[in-house]
C-alpha cells in the first residue's frame, strides 16, 4: 500500500526496535538511508539496525563505522532503496514478508511491502529520507548528513545524471548551509579513488565491449574468469556500468557481472531517452528509466546476451 510522507512520519513516531534492510551489493545511496535513518531513530531514543546480506565496502567506513548493534528482538522491519524484496538476498526468506514500510524512489517498486513511502521523482532514496526528516520535524546530525549527502552524489553521478534537478541542488544546498560537510572529500573517495585492480579493468574496458542492433547497444561481459584474472573485488563495479554508453551513437549500455557460473548480474544505462527500467521488466528487472538492472541465471553467456538483445529491441525504437 503507498502511503503520503504524513502517514510516514506518523508510522515512524510510533515504531520501535527496527530493523532496518538494504538492497545487497550496497551502493551509496542504500548505505547512506540506512545509516541516516539508524541515526534519526537513535537520536528519538528508539533501537534500530541496520542489516545487509552483503558486506558494506570499505569506502562507506565513515558511513558503516557507527555503533549498529542488533542484539535486541525487532517489532519493525523497514527498507530503504529496495525496489523488490528479491533484492534483499539472502534475507528475502526471513523478512522479506514481514517489512511494515518501504522508503523508496524506484519507480518500478513492486508494493511488497505493508506500507510504502515511494517518491519516484526523487534522485535517490536518501532524498526521501531528507525530506521525511524535515516532515518529522527531526534536526540531522553532521553525520547524518554526510549520509544522506553520499547517497544523493552517488545516485546522480556526483550530480551530473538528469535526475539531480533544482529540487535536487536545492536540499545539497541546504545540507551544506547548515551542517560541517567536507563534501570534497566524500567526493574524492566516492568518485576518484580506485585500486589497481579497478584500473586495470577500466584499461581492458574497451576490449570487453561488443557493438549490437548497428551500434546503438553496447554489451561489456565480465566473466569469474575475469574477475580471478585482475582480482577485483565486486564492489568496486560502482560506477562502471556509464562506461557502456560513452562510444558516441550508443542509446543502451549494459555491463554483465558474472557473480557465480551462469548468473549474470545486469547493469542497464541509457544514453538518451530509451527507458531501461521497462527493458529490466522484460527481464523480470526494473529501475530507472535512466538506470536499471536485472539477473539472468541458468543459462550461458551467449543466451544471456540473446535475451538482452531481444529485450532492448522490443523497447529500443
Amino acid at each position: 500500500m503507498f502511503i503520503s510522507m504524513n502517514e510516514a512520519v506518523e508510522f515512524l513516531k510510533n515504531c520501535d526496535n527496527v530493523y532496518i534492510l538494504t538492497h545487497q551489493s550496497p551502493d551509496g545511496d542504500c548505505t547512506g538511508a540506512g545509516f541516516a535513518l539508524h541515526d534519526i531513530l537513535r537520536n528519538m531514543d528508539k533501537k534500530s539496525a541496520v542489516l545487509c546480506c552483503d558486506e558494506f565496502p570499505d569506502k562507506f567506513n565513515f558511513m558503516t563505522d557507527t555503533e549498529n548493534n542488533a542484539d535486541f528482538t525487532p517489532e519493525t522491519f523497514i527498507t530503504v532503496d529496495v525496489a523488490d524484496k528479491r533484492l534483499l538476498g539472502k534475507y528475502e526468506e526471513i523478512y522479506g514478508d514481514k517489512i511494515n514500510l518501504c522508503i523508496d524512489h524506484h519507480i518500478s517498486n513492486k508494493d511488497y511491502a505493508e506500507r510504502t513511502l515511494l517518491e519516484a521523482d526523487s534522485a535517490a532514496a536518501c532524498q526521501v529520507l531528507y525530506r521525511l526528516s524535515c516532515a518529522m520535524g527531526v534536526e540531522l546530525s553532521d553525520y547524518a548528513a554526510c549520509c544522506i549527502y553520499t547517497g544523493i552524489a552517488t545516485d546522480t553521478g556526483c550530480f551530473k545524471f538528469e535526475n539531480a534537478g533544482a529540487e535536487t541542488h536545492r536540499i545539497i544546498a541546504e545540507i551544506m548551509y547548515r551542517h560541517k560537510l567536507k563534501y570534497a572529500d566524500i567526493n574524492r573517495k566516492m568518485f576518484d579513488i580506485k585500486s589497481k585492480a579497478r584500473m586495470i579493468l577500466e584499461s581492458r574496458f574497451i576490449n570487453l565491449m561488443e557493438e549490437y542492433l548497428d551500434n546503438r547497444l553496447i554489451i561489456a561481459p565480465v566473466t569469474i574468469d575475469i574477475i580471478n584474472e585482475i582480482g577485483i573485488d565486486y564492489d568496486e563495479f560502482e560506477g562502471l556500468a556509464p562506461m557502456t554508453i560513452e562510444l558516441d551513437g550508443t542509446e543502451v549500455g549494459v555491463l554483465m557481472k558474472e557473480r557465480e557460473p551462469n548468473i549474470y548480474r545486469c547493469s542497464f544505462r541509457s544514453a538518451n531517452d530509451v527507458n531501461v527500467s521497462e527493458i529490466c521488466k522484460i527481464l523480470d528487472g526494473g529501475g530507472h528509466a535512466k538506470a536499471a538492472g536485472c539477473t539472468i541465471e541458468g543459462c550461458t553467456l551467449e543466451e544471456a546476451k540473446r535475451r538482452i538483445i531481444e529485450a532492448v529491441r522490443k523497447v529500443m525504437p
